[in-house]
Formats: structure tokens, C-alpha cells, sequence
């Protein structure tokens, strides 16, 4: 792989050395000193792997320079020696926490975590998102003596395929999601309106990313789900306006839905909100149907 930032101002190698610096802290911080778990006592940071934007150099960072102020994130994916490493809650939400709050970052991160087993079975099974990081990542870090295995080709048949059924099945639960989302706005049912349109924007993430990548982060958090999307295909970056206070926090309380508009008595969503967000996961509905249709006909075009 790569290793060399070089091609990134300096500031940005700056944040990037300060986000590694807060990754490992906080690592061994959220391991315990007196763990006896085997997974803690020996858990070792493998590789941290910058891809995306910043890694293929045309990342955006346009904030505060223009209305919308599109900023590009870095796209980490962190390699750790044992599965149990990789659940953010334990883990991993601290660092996160921490590097949000740090006043050096300025750019925003998006984080990703695997075993290295984990990606090496991804590379021999030919995935593309995780061929596309060996091909056009750079290392950040590597601890000598674990590589990655060289990425075999998929078959195109069996890429096809494994798409498609991605794609019924994801669009198919994000359907429902909204019929659901729709018969609760109607009712007045604020709360459960705000989760079930949660879990259909969820879905729609979930079907683009996997349908053309064969590859979703296991995570509900829309943030980390609109960013790797976004990143992909800038045509997404259209769907959430973001240029008024009333824009940013209606999305904010859609991303808090999955959580808070269960457990909280505290969380509220407006009528006009979710009128608003209904009308632009409708969008997003659409957006996905035309991407992921347009990919699966040139799959099959392919294997024919």
C-alpha cells in the first residue's frame, strides 16, 4: 500500500497525525489496564488506513466558503488483531467523542473498524470496497508483519447476483419502512414517525452502499451511513440541504431517532420536520432506485 500524505496540505497532515495520536490513546485507555480478557491483554492497532477522497486527492472542503460548505471527511478504517476490538461501543465511541471535540481537527472523520481476518476474507472473496482501499489507501500506519492478502477478482456472475439480492431485499425493507413512517405521520404519532423514517433512510444507505460495493458499515448512524455515500456519488450530497438552522436540525433529530425517539421522553420532532424529511427521503428513494438499477444493468450486461 501507499504510505506517503504527501500530497495533503500540511494542515491536514497535522489533524491526521493528531487524530492517530487520539485513536491509540484512547484504545488502550478503553481496553483497562486490568482487563484479563486474552482480546484486551494482547489487542494491538494493526493498520490505520486512510481511503476515500483524501487518499485519491480530490477530497471538497468548502466550509465556510460557500453556502451549502461541503467538507470531504477522512475515511479511516482501523485494523485490530481480535473481532472483539471492533465494537465501536466499547471501544471506539470515546476516540470518536474526543477527536469531534478536538479544537486542532477542523475536518470531520468517519471511522471504520475490522478485524484484520475480517478484511483479508473480504480481499479473497474479491469485495470491492475493501479492493478498492488495498488499491487507493494509504497506510497511516502498519504494524510490521500482518499484510494484507493479495485481492482476488470476483465473479461477475456471482457479483451480479449478490447484488441484486442486496438490492430487493434492502429496498424492499425500506419500502415498508415508509408506509409504516407515512401511516404514523398521519396519525400524529411524532415519535414513532421520526423512527420508522430513521430506519428507511437506514435502508436506503444500506441498499446503495451494498449493491455497489457489496460492503455497509454495521452501524445506524445516518452521519457515518451519508458520508460514505456521499463520498461515492456527490449527486447524494443534493438530498439534505443543509443551509438554514431549520435544515441542520431536523436532520440532527432524524439521526437521533433511532435512539432517543424510543428510550427518551425528552425527544421531540415537529410536524413541519418531518414533513420535511419525508419529502427529502423521498428523494433519496429515487436517487437510490436510478443508481443501483443503472449498476445492476451493467453487471448483467457483463456476465451476458
Amino acid at each position: 500500500m501507499k504510505t506517503s500524505i504527501e500530497h495533503l496540505p500540511e494542515k491536514k497532515q497535522r489533524e491526521l497525525a493528531r487524530i492517530q495520536e487520539i485513536l491509540f490513546e484512547e484504545f488502550d485507555l478503553a481496553r483497562g489496564k486490568n482487563s484479563q480478557k486474552e482480546y484486551d491483554k494482547k489487542g494491538r492497532i494493526l493498520k490505520i488506513v486512510l481511503f476515500g477522497s483524501y487518499a485519491r486527492g480530490d477530497w471538497v472542503d468548502e466550509a465556510g466558503k460557500t453556502a451549502k460548505g461541503y467538507q470531504s471527511d477522512f475515511d479511516l478504517l482501523i485494523v485490530v488483531n481480535y473481532k472483539q476490538l471492533t465494537d465501536m461501543a466499547t471501544y471506539w465511541y470515546k476516540a470518536e467523542d474526543r477527536i469531534i471535540r478536538e479544537k486542532s481537527i477542523k475536518t470531520p472523520i468517519g471511522l471504520i473498524v475490522h478485524s484484520l481476518s475480517e478484511v483479508n476474507d473480504k480481499l479473497a472473496h474479491g469485495q470491492y470496497f475493501f479492493v478498492d482501499i488495498v488499491r487507493d489507501g494509504i497506510a497511516l500506519y502498519e504494524l510490521e508483519g500482518h499484510r494484507f492478502v493479495d485481492p482476488k477478482p470476483l465473479n461477475e456472475k456471482e457479483a451480479y447476483e449478490m447484488a441484486k439480492e442486496y438490492f430487493d431485499e434492502w429496498l424492499s425493507a425500506s419500502e415498508n419502512n415508509l408506509k409504516t413512517f407515512e401511516y404514523c405521520l398521519s396519525e400524529k404519532m411524532w415519535k414513532k414517525a421520526a423512527f420508522e423514517l430513521h430506519q428507511t433512510v437506514e435502508s436506503l444507505y444500506g441498499c446503495y452502499l451494498l449493491t455497489t460495493t457489496l460492503y455497509s458499515p454495521s452501524t445506524h448512524n445516518l452521519k457515518k451511513l451519508r458520508s460514505l455515500v456521499e463520498e461515492k456519488d456527490e449527486r447524494f450530497r443534493a438530498i439534505w440541504l443543509d443551509e438554514d438552522r431549520f435544515q441542520r436540525r431536523s436532520f440532527e433529530r432524524l439521526k437521533d431517532a433511532y435512539i432517543k425517539a424510543r428510550y427518551s421522553k425528552h425527544y421531540v420532532i415537529a410536524e413541519d420536520e418531518l414533513g420535511w424529511l419525508g419529502e427529502r427521503a423521498k428523494l433519496l428513494a429515487n436517487l437510490v432506485q436510478k443508481v443501483c438499477r443503472k449498476r445492476l444493468s451493467g453487471l448483467i450486461n457483463v456476465t451476458e
